[in-house]
């Protein structure tokens, strides 16, 4: 895939052409895992990280690494 972004942008947030490229796959790869489009290990190829990796850096995106709805939190819940 390929993705056009203006060249002064990766300057403008103070990161090299190729860091810029990662923060942006891995900023997508959070998005579609928030979401429930793509499941963490998905979303780690896509970022092209490990699991474990993937998921610890889901909280430079305020992201949560449990991707749980309050109705099956609640029964969770119930059954315990």
């Amino acid at each position: 895939m390929v993705v056009g972004y203006p060249k002064h942008l990766p300057d403008a947030m103070q990161l090299s052409p190729a860091e810029f490229e990662r923060e942006a796959k891995l900023a997508l790869a959070a998005k579609l895992f928030k979401t429930g489009r793509l499941s963490s290990g998905l979303a780690a190829r896509l970022a092209g990280l490990e699991r474990v990796e993937f998921l610890r850096a889901l909280g430079r995106y305020q992201v949560s690494s449990v991707n749980i709805g309050a109705d099956e939190l609640h029964s969770d819940f119930d059954y315990a």
